[in-house]
């Protein structure tokens, strides 16, 4: 792969915004993260003064104790999007096609094509039912991002072994799937789970996570991970976020509640899609979805405008937070004003183009 194709690749915009005014729930990170997790970060300190352990193995124990499975079979990576990138790496040559759900997380395109691969899209809510067969590599995320959809595990057991009769690697993107409590994949035979802190834990920019994978997929994915490819902190932050298991327990309960909620709360306004996960997919119907985006914005709430995900023309996607700010997030959406989603008096000058240009970006 060459410099100039990389960089024409380029990156779709992903959710969050960086401006401190904006209350963000265009990202679909935890709000909250586990009571002490500063105090283990900055007492990592000193460890960060020599390399650490090679390989990582108190963090190896804690993330195969959080999903299940044997220590060896995890990878340690800085964050899921490595584990992303390497398994796509692994599994697809030039010329090989990938099976991609749509819309979904963009990245798994633009890192297929980066290996000068094909994807080819299939509808997210049918993934499990296509034909894995002529494929390097099939993709799947649970639950999808964005439309909240959360797969049956024996449905997700019985494409995995399409798949292996296939020989085709099954890469499982789990970066939401401990706000459920439905098993992990982690262990299963020719598949590649990826998971990370990012979202459950709060800490997008701790860059922890990791890889599950037996065999020789397993051995292909440690033989290709660098060594001391997680700092010191990251290790120590991560080890203790995955040993909090109230924490985890909180978050579920809240989610699920604050999510029904939020539902049922917009469902009076929008069309909102039934979501396993702690972001809500709505559609805005024939309503401008920059003037929706853009009124939010004036009302101090940033919503992701989810036309940047493949075949979404009239979607934004809201992540599901604490009560009080889920109340100024219905604010913001009009829930409640006696105007039917009509654009304020002077909005329309200042309605944003928005970044939806038709693309496939998810959040990393």
């Amino acid at each position: 792969m060459n410099r100039e194709r990389a960089a024409a690749l380029g990156r779709e915009p992903h959710g969050s915004t960086d401006d401190p005014d904006l209350l963000d729930f265009s990202a679909n990170t935890n709000p909250e993260v586990p009571a002490g997790v500063e105090r283990v970060y900055r007492a990592a300190f000193e460890t960060a003064r020599t390399y650490p352990p090679e390989p990582p193995g108190a963090f190896r124990a804690a993330a195969a104790d959080f999903v299940d499975c044997e220590s060896e079979h995890v990878v340690p990576t800085p964050g899921g999007l490595a584990a992303i990138r390497t398994a796509i790496a692994l599994a697809v040559d030039p010329g090989d096609t990938a099976l991609l759900p749509a819309p979904s997380f963009g990245e798994y395109a633009r890192e297929v094509r980066l290996r000068d691969g094909e994807p080819s899209f299939v509808d997210a809510e049918s993934i499990l039912d296509a034909d894995p067969r002529g494929h390097a590599l099939a993709v799947v995320c649970t639950p999808n991002n964005p439309t909240g959809t959360g797969y049956d595990r024996e449905s997700l057991l019985a494409f995995a072994e399409r798949c292996r009769a296939a020989d085709t690697v099954l890469l499982v993107d789990e970066a939401f799937l401990g706000f459920t409590d439905r098993e992990s994949l982690a262990g299963t035979d020719g598949v590649v789970v990826a998971r990370a802190l990012t979202k459950l834990f709060g800490l997008p920019g701790i860059r922890a996570g990791f890889a599950v994978a037996t065999g020789e997929l397993g051995a292909a994915l440690r033989g290709a991970r660098r060594a001391w490819n997680v700092s010191a902190p990251a290790l120590a932050t991560g080890e203790y976020c995955l040993r909090q298991p109230a924490f985890v327990r909180e978050t579920r309960n809240r989610v699920r509640r604050e999510r029904e909620r939020l539902r049922n709360a917009l469902g009076d306004r929008y069309d909102v899609t039934p979501s396993d996960a702690p972001f809500l997919l709505v559609d805005v119907g024939d309503r401008d979805v920059d003037r929706v985006v853009e009124r939010a914005r004036k009302r101090g709430v940033a919503v992701r405008d989810a036309r940047t995900f493949r075949g979404l023309g009239s979607h934004v996607r809201v992540a599901v937070r604490r009560p009080a700010e889920n109340d100024r997030l219905l604010a913001a959406l009009g829930v409640g004003d006696e105007e039917d989603g009509e654009i304020e008096d002077g909005d329309e000058a200042d309605a944003g183009t928005g970044d939806g240009d038709g693309g496939e970006a998810g959040d990393v």
